[in-house]
């Protein structure tokens, strides 16, 4: 599978502004992930990142969260689209459906999903609004303030650490990999 390919599928089945843009935020720090860590997925890490959430609008996740993922691995099955470790990476960014992490492909998907929301939440409480004005040293403060941005999972981004990435380069990493994209998502 392509990228067309994929950015065909995610504006077929998704329907909601900010989940597009949340998968183009992720894509690209799954990117950034991938450069970091293996450079040969590049491309699969992207993907993976960008099609993640394929199934926000399909399936009523919010009622019975293990529903998430499995949607969207059948979804790219049925259409012969993807790999093995593509659908578990999908699977596990979402452990409530029964998932394991298991590989640094997993791990990485599971971490930069909740940061690009984080990131995007410190965005907006800037009076301009722009993703430019964020610096990672607020992004590191407010991990620690637990009634901000409550339901991102601190755990699951800090969790990037088991790479042998320390959270402050994750989160610079991340806020780079927005910011180069910051038009495309609006901030």
């Amino acid at each position: 599978m392509d990228r067309a390919i994929a950015l065909e599928m995610l504006n077929s089945y998704v329907t909601t502004p900010h989940i597009i843009r949340h998968s183009y935020a992720v894509e690209a720090v799954m990117r950034a992930l991938a450069a970091r860590l293996e450079p040969d997925q590049l491309e699969l890490w992207g993907l993976a990142g960008l099609l993640h959430d394929l199934d926000n609008d399909l399936v009523d996740w919010r009622s019975d969260l293990s529903l998430h993922g499995p949607k969207t691995v059948a979804i790219l099955q049925e259409k012969g689209l993807g790999n093995e470790a593509l659908y578990h990476a999908i699977l596990a960014h979402n452990p409530a459906n029964g998932s394991k992490i298991e590989t640094a492909f997993d791990r990485a998907i599971y971490a930069a999903d909740p940061i690009t929301g984080f990131i995007n939440a410190i965005t907006l409480v800037y009076p301009d609004k722009k993703i430019r004005s964020v610096k990672v040293k607020s992004i590191i403060k407010r991990m620690d303030e637990v009634r901000f941005a409550a339901g991102a999972n601190r755990e699951a981004m800090r969790s990037i650490e088991r790479l042998g990435i320390p959270f402050p380069d994750f989160a610079e990493l991340s806020l780079k990999a927005m910011s180069d994209i910051a038009d495309i998502l609006e901030l």
